[in-house]
């Protein structure tokens, strides 16, 4: 089973971002620097078209390879960005920024997951931290300020 890690996140924007966004990229290239291929599952294209342009914003001796799926070369890259309804190969590292379980979930072994600063949007985090754990995943909460790009 995979390791679970919800980032409660403190604020809603970070350098002008989304907060999830934000974080999605700093966990994406950590994933990259470590050589693990990833996935970013978004809730529509249109959150996964923002995020492939957050990529690209990137400094560039921080680069990160990736494509939108669909996209790119025939082996894909390391990192992938899909969306709800898309299909889309498992890879080791997850990062769930969609309101419920990515189906490739069974199959990662890391995964990364959310919990809104928003009280509206905090009981869909419960509710996959819920469904992670009847699963038999190992779950871990952290504050998302723990996270460093290093």
């Amino acid at each position: 089973m995979a390791e679970v890690i919800f980032y409660l996140l403190e604020q809603d924007k970070l350098d002008n971002q989304p907060a999830p966004l934000a974080l999605a990229c700093q966990l994406a290239a950590q994933a990259f620097r470590n050589k693990q291929a990833c996935l970013l599952w978004c809730q529509d294209q249109q959150s996964a078209e923002a995020l492939d342009e957050l990529l690209w914003q990137r400094p560039s001796d921080a680069f990160i390879p990736h494509n939108l799926c669909g996209e790119g070369p025939a082996r894909g890259t390391p990192v992938e960005i899909s969306w709800v309804g898309q299909q889309s190969s498992p890879r080791p590292v997850l990062i769930n920024l969609a309101e419920q379980l990515p189906p490739q979930h069974q199959r990662a072994r890391q995964i990364y997951d959310f919990v809104p600063v928003e009280e509206q949007q905090k009981p869909q985090a419960r509710e996959r931290y819920k469904q992670y754990r009847a699963q038999g995943h190992q779950l871990d909460t952290r504050n998302a300020s723990s996270l460093n790009e290093s």
